[in-house]
């Protein structure tokens, strides 16, 4: 779909979001639920498949959507919607920044794109070409770390706008690119965890550079999106299996099934809980962690 194109489709989009958002406003899962108890939330179909989401310093939440598309969506289920300049086309994972602006990848612009919560684009080109940015988050260092799937490297990039890679070992990956690192955050012990889509693995990265790598107990599962829940665990989406997983900072993993959705961006609610876009569901789905 071209630009002209989804542009006729994102009122549908957004209408899908703010009905979401509604049923947000309406819904908490029970005190007494047990960890692992998911609610879906359906999301008229035709409207266009949710992609990465955060929530933003000004209280709203922020998602990827489209070709070119940046959202912002606030509780009561005002939306707007920001086009991307070419430069940014292909967002792909977004996070709130340490200067208060919304970070997110670029993957067909292979750039990283910041926007102000008024809704200004600047692009960080990455010095390696089709590099193939997708995650993105704060590091405990105070910079943004980004995945270069294709690359097969972890990026570094400071709120200045000054880029460092650090490539990743290809050992036990099934690609011969390498393990293609998705979705990454910032851990609660000081590391940045991330999903490594063709490794079957979740990667642990010191700022220092120094690796750890778990393997997933589901055969090609195709882990994609990671994020740390309110119980100090990251849990992280199994697109390929349906499933979402949780892994100890000490690397003990536990999978939870998703029925045919394909689960995607996650990341953890205003309300404690852990909701994710289910892609291929047509849904957004909640997840308790306690």
């Amino acid at each position: 779909m071209n630009r002209t194109e989804w542009r006729s489709h994102l009122t549908a989009l957004l209408t899908a979001i703010v009905a979401c958002v509604g049923l947000l406003s309406l819904s908490s899962a029970p005190a007494w639920a047990a960890a692992g108890t998911i609610t879906e939330f359906n999301v008229p179909t035709g409207s266009g498949d949710p992609f990465g989401i955060t929530a933003g310093p000004d209280g709203n939440l922020w998602f990827t959507a489209g070709p070119d598309i940046i959202g912002r969506i606030t509780t009561n289920g005002s939306v707007t919607g920001f086009p991307a300049p070419p430069a940014l086309d292909g967002p792909q994972f977004i996070t709130a920044g340490p200067d208060g602006n919304l970070w997110f990848t670029a993957f067909q612009g292979n750039a990283i794109g910041r926007i102000t919560t008024a809704g200004s684009f600047t692009a960080f080109p990455i010095p390696t070409a089709s590099s193939g940015p997708q995650g993105i988050t704060v590091g405990p260092d105070g910079n943004l770390w980004f995945t270069e799937r294709d690359a097969n490297k972890i990026g570094r990039i400071m709120p200045s706008g000054a880029i460092t890679e650090f490539p990743l070992p290809k050992k036990d990956c099934r690609s011969t690119n390498g393990c293609q690192p998705q979705e990454i955050t910032a851990g609660p012990d000081g590391n940045l965890w991330f999903t490594e889509r063709a490794g079957n693995q979740i990667g642990r990265l010191t700022t220092s550079g120094s690796l750890t790598e778990f393997l997933i107990p589901t055969p090609s599962s195709l882990p994609e999106g990671i994020t740390v829940g309110p119980d100090g665990n990251l849990w992280f989406t199994e697109f390929n299996v349906d499933k979402i997983g949780r892994i100890t900072t000490a690397g003990l993993v536990t999978e939870f099934p998703v029925a045919l959705s394909g689960p995607f961006g996650i990341t953890t609610g205003p309300d404690g809980n852990l909701w994710f876009t289910e892609s291929q569901g047509n849904k957004i789905g909640r997840i308790t962690t306690q």
